[in-house]
């Protein structure tokens, strides 16, 4: 354990793949880590779930208990707070102990669809939403009430890890904010929830952003309402100036585009900046981790990912002789939203290598962040990546390459786990505002486009938009 610099709070993030949690002081600095991992269960490309017991529940109490066990060891006593982070939308149905009796869903899965959402009785009207309000929500509730309509509760991922640490299901507002029509206007929809045959008892409490919900059982550790996994991400990454493209490379890439200005696009998101006076344009695909592991998985002769890979080149094989890759495994988001897509891979010849194959993967990366940027109208500066992606040379400079922008990937990767120690901060009162998370926000490292493969890249993505993928 590193030393620490004033209070410590906790910060958990149940991600696609893992849970990932760090103790961070008053500085920013992480002073401890723990990881458990767990599965995303894709059986068919409409579906995205998790083992909700295992990953919800189980895994932030170990990862927890993890940390505890590390800071106490330490000498540094107990947290002074703890905040819980998550994807959304997300649900379950948990019984009277708070644990989870059915799988949990993941945003993209087919029950969520407006389509489906749409065929019930009492439904709201679908359609995109330019501030980026989700559907999905209504639709698992729907699922959630006909598979298990006894259950004492059903709550999201961020509800079911709150309680497995503190006993109380609580979610913050930025939480309710993307349930659409499940919670408007400040408020459950009762007429709405009585459709479906569900009772506001059975929802989680709702705690405003960065306040206390209470204590753990036994302590004097305040803990915050479950928020969303890309804010925390976002008010710690430091990408505030207009120009600045976030991109968080998880199993999910999500791509923000920072802007001085209001502006809507038809099929990107539309988001007010925690920056005064700064906005952001874009949204999630497809084309993430869940997509490049996929790939890198297939591909005999490439090392996996971590230090064998690293001290490769992060760029091999000849510039013009990579194929385009199609990365829509389960359809895309942003900005078709299509879960028709499919994949496909272009320009193979018999010369093709394991190292093309990898790089091509890497380039629809950086392809679909390329084409969120031109689309939002907005001009680029860097991109500053965070996520466990971030971490992947080879990676970043394909995306250098295939953007022209240089890439700064930040310190701290994990940025959802750190962003979620900031909130629990806040919920203690060691924080004043969420503009104060500035000072947590370091650049790692920066990888530049290389000039030849600039050229090369830009060819393909030509043909990468030929193929139906672009504007």
């Amino acid at each position: 354990m590193s030393r620490a610099h004033g209070p410590i709070s906790v910060g958990v993030d149940i991600g696609t793949t893992a849970v990932k949690a760090l103790a961070v002081d008053e500085d920013g600095g992480v002073v401890a880590r723990s990881r458990v991992a767990h599965r995303v269960l894709t059986a068919v490309p409409d579906e995205l779930r998790h083992d909700a017991r295992r990953a919800w529940r189980i895994g932030p109490r170990r990862a927890y208990a993890d940390l505890s066990g590390a800071l106490v060891g330490g000498g540094g006593g107990s947290p002074a707070a703890v905040a819980v982070a998550s994807m959304v939308p997300s649900l379950t149905a948990v019984d009277r102990r708070g644990v989870p009796v059915l799988p949990g869903l993941l945003y993209g899965d087919r029950e969520g669809r407006p389509a489906v959402s749409a065929a019930c009785a009492g439904a709201s009207p679908a359609g995109p939403d330019p501030t980026g309000a989700m559907v999905d929500t209504e639709g698992f509730l729907r699922w959630a009430h006909a598979a298990a309509p006894d259950a004492a509760g059903y709550w999201p991922c961020q509800a079911v890890a709150t309680h497995a640490l503190a006993g109380v299901p609580a979610v913050d507002t930025g939480v309710t904010a993307s349930m659409g029509p499940v919670h408007s206007g400040g408020g459950w929809n009762d007429e709405l929830l009585h459709a479906i045959g569900v009772e506001r008892p059975q929802l989680p409490l709702v705690v405003p952003m960065g306040q206390a919900g209470g204590t753990l059982p036994g302590t004097d550790t305040v803990f915050a309402g479950g928020s969303i996994d890309a804010l925390c991400d976002q008010v710690v990454a430091g990408a505030d100036m207009p120009g600045d493209v976030h991109v968080i490379f998880g199993a999910t890439l999500i791509v923000w585009v920072v802007s001085g200005e209001w502006t809507e696009v038809p099929g990107l998101i539309s988001y007010p900046h925690t920056t005064p006076e700064r906005y952001l344009i874009g949204g999630p695909s497809n084309a993430g981790a869940l997509f490049v592991d996929w790939a890198r998985g297939l591909i005999r002769g490439v090392p996996r990912p971590g230090p064998d890979r690293e001290r490769l080149a992060p760029r091999l094989g000849v510039p013009d002789r990579v194929p385009v890759w199609l990365p829509y495994l389960r359809g895309e988001r942003t900005p078709f939203d299509d879960h028709t897509l499919r994949a496909g891979l272009h320009g193979l010849d018999i010369s093709s290598g394991p190292e093309a194959l990898e790089r091509a993967a890497f380039e629809a990366s950086g392809f679909v962040i390329r084409r969120i940027i031109d689309l939002s109208g907005v001009a680029p500066g860097r991109i500053v990546a965070s996520g466990g992606g971030s971490m992947t040379t080879a990676w970043m400079a394909a995306v250098a390459d295939a953007t022209g922008l240089p890439v700064d990937a930040v310190a701290v990767p994990d940025g959802a786990a750190l962003g979620a120690a900031f909130f629990a901060r806040l919920a203690a009162g060691l924080e004043r505002s969420l503009n104060d998370s500035r000072r947590w926000a370091r650049v790692g490292r920066r990888i530049g486009p290389d000039p030849a493969w600039v050229r090369a890249t830009d060819s393909r993505y030509r043909r990468f938009c030929e193929l139906g993928a672009g504007p």
